[in-house]
């Protein structure tokens, strides 16, 4: 009876370490980005690219999230043409921005406008 309780309670130490040892090894970042503020004054769909890849669409009001590796992140936002009228893009490609993302980091960016066009600003997790 002794012996049983006591591998008993071995047994689920071990269970308990098994999380710890699982979270000692992230490796990779969450990247979110929102649109959830009125800060970007066009009512058209805003694209997402990740290393030049179109990775998100957001309207106004939404948010998206992103598992990626750590190291050098290239973003970029870009107009969408869209059905709405002026939602058409320009002819100059966006500028990007670099994040440099760090595994376990979790980062917050927000759509911002000034009068070289859409860009991400970091905003607070808010929990």
């Amino acid at each position: 009876m002794r012996w049983s309780a006591l591998s008993l309670l071995g047994l689920l130490s071990l269970f308990a370490a098994v999380p710890q040892v699982q979270a000692a090894g992230e490796d990779y970042a969450v990247l979110i980005i929102s649109r959830e503020r009125l800060e970007v004054a066009t009512s058209c769909e805003i694209g997402v690219y990740i290393q030049d890849q179109l990775s998100a669409r957001l309207f106004q009001e939404q948010s998206t999230s992103f598992n990626l590796p750590p190291g050098k992140v290239s973003l970029r936002l870009k107009l969408l043409p869209g059905q709405a009228p002026g939602c058409n893009p320009g002819m100059l490609a966006p500028g990007s921005q670099e994040v440099v993302l760090h595994a376990g980091d979790v980062l917050k960016f927000r759509l911002a406008m000034n009068a070289e066009g859409v860009y991400l600003k970091p905003a607070g997790l808010g929990y």
